[in-house]
């Protein structure tokens, strides 16, 4: 029995980030269905989200830890705690995110950020670029 117990964790794992993959595959169904729906005249369009990150609102080239909050919806900023480094704005865990959760705030770090996830065990963060 102990022979296939790491088999089945190894299972377990891959199907929790298989279930992480479809969620963030679904949210981009979601968009393009959307967007074909303004297209062909179906929806009403919906607002564009332009973020001051994008439109160069802060004037000084480099993103702030307000700049990087405001991109994240409300109950997803309260998980999290944002740092200021000196080339990236360092995005960490207030508590367990779960894996509903780390994938949205993954989408939107990677998206709509141009940063990335490093896994570093108990040190693991997003780092977003400061530059813009």
């Amino acid at each position: 029995m102990a022979v296939e117990k790491p088999k089945v964790e190894e299972l377990l794992k891959k199907i929790d980030e298989l279930i992480d993959i479809f969620k963030m595959i679904s949210e981009d169904l979601k968009e393009v269905s959307s967007n074909l729906k303004t297209v062909v005249g179906v929806a009403k369009p919906e607002a564009p989200s332009i973020s001051p990150i994008e439109t160069g609102e802060t004037g000084r080239g480099f993103r702030t830890i307000d700049d990087v909050q405001r991109v994240f919806p409300q109950e997803l900023a309260g998980m999290l705690y944002f740092e200021e480094a000196a080339e990236y704005i360092i995005v960490k865990p207030r508590q367990y995110l779960g894996s509903d959760n780390f994938a949205k705030i993954a989408s939107i770090v990677r998206d709509q950020l141009g940063g990335e996830y490093i896994s570093a065990g108990r040190e693991s963060h997003f780092r977003v670029p400061r530059k813009g």
